[in-house]
């Protein structure tokens, strides 16, 4: 569990920062097409490839910090234990949904590779590259989360 978190906060540290490389390519794009006349066909969809890289890598380090949204009607009033024991329940729920998804994102990014898969766009760049990163992004949260599932089960023993 521990190399999971490090590994996690690692990742989730870098992916903190390209929220500013989406910054800077849209402030680019920005200044090149209002200033210079000159837009670029590549701009959105890089920040676009950005977003989902920052999002997608950051799930992991999200969970450790506890910064998931979590409804808090009932559940605040409840011991920890009985916090313990529905997290572990709810988690392996989350465990089923990110072995799904990521089992379709790796036959998605296999599909890729093999014909070279290209955005349906003007400019039109090869996708592997964002659905490797896709399936990166998720097997990290899947680790992250089989983590929690056991830090849940020991918090629930006592």
């Amino acid at each position: 569990m521990r190399y999971v978190e490090a590994l996690n906060r690692i990742i989730g540290k870098f992916a903190m920062y390209l929220i500013f490389a989406m910054m800077g390519i849209l402030l680019f794009s920005s200044i090149s097409r209002t200033v210079f006349n000159v837009p670029h066909i590549w701009a959105i969809e890089m920040a676009q490839f950005t977003m989902a890289a920052y999002y997608l890598l950051g799930g992991g380090f999200s969970m450790i910090l506890g910064a998931h949204v979590r409804m808090d009607v009932l559940y605040g009033a409840w011991s920890p234990k009985k916090r313990a024991v529905t997290d572990a329940i709810t988690v392996l729920c989350l465990i089923f949904y990110l072995v799904v998804l990521l089992v379709g994102g790796l036959s998605s990014t296999m599909y890729s590779l093999e014909y070279g898969q290209r955005n349906y766009s003007a400019w039109g760049p090869p996708v592997a590259p964002i659905k490797i990163i896709m399936v990166i992004g998720i097997f990290m949260m899947l680790l992250q989360s089989i983590a929690t599932f056991f830090k849940d089960l020991a918090k629930a023993k006592g």
